[in-house]
């Protein structure tokens, strides 16, 4: 389901104008978005959106990937800056080879890191060559 599927406002509907979107888009509308590389391969699905509080701005988008219904699934917290909104196929894009994700630091719904700490925020950022803010 793409985020104009969750729309429930009418914010992404085309009425002659600029309207909030692309450039401004709801986090709820993001949640469920696939995220796939630039060979075109399936690498997850957006289930959160982390903000920073105290920058006011987006920190992580938290991916799956993997599992069947939740079950034996792996999240990743994938540096904002390392995702692109692809509006053509309503979906984003994260420049990686899958096997790359595939053994990227991830961890358990029982087991969240700590994503404040600055010593795994700069492993997470390096990872994936980003810059830590």
């Amino acid at each position: 389901m793409s985020y104009e599927e969750r729309d429930a406002y009418g914010m992404y509907v085309d009425k002659g104008s600029k309207g909030p979107g692309p450039e401004l888009m709801g986090a709820d509308t993001l949640i469920g978005d696939h995220v796939h590389n630039l060979k075109n391969e399936h690498l997850g699905e957006i289930k959160e959106i982390m903000l920073d509080m105290r920058t006011g701005k987006i920190a992580y988008a938290v991916m799956s990937s993997g599992g069947v219904l939740t079950i034996g699934e792996k999240l990743f917290a994938v540096p904002w800056a390392a995702l692109t909104l692809d509006t053509a196929n309503k979906r984003f894009t994260l420049d990686i080879d899958k096997e790359r994700i595939d053994n990227a630091p991830g961890f358990d719904t029982d087991h969240w890191p700590d994503m404040a700490n600055q010593q795994w925020s700069s492993q997470i950022h390096s990872y994936y060559g980003t810059n830590a803010h």
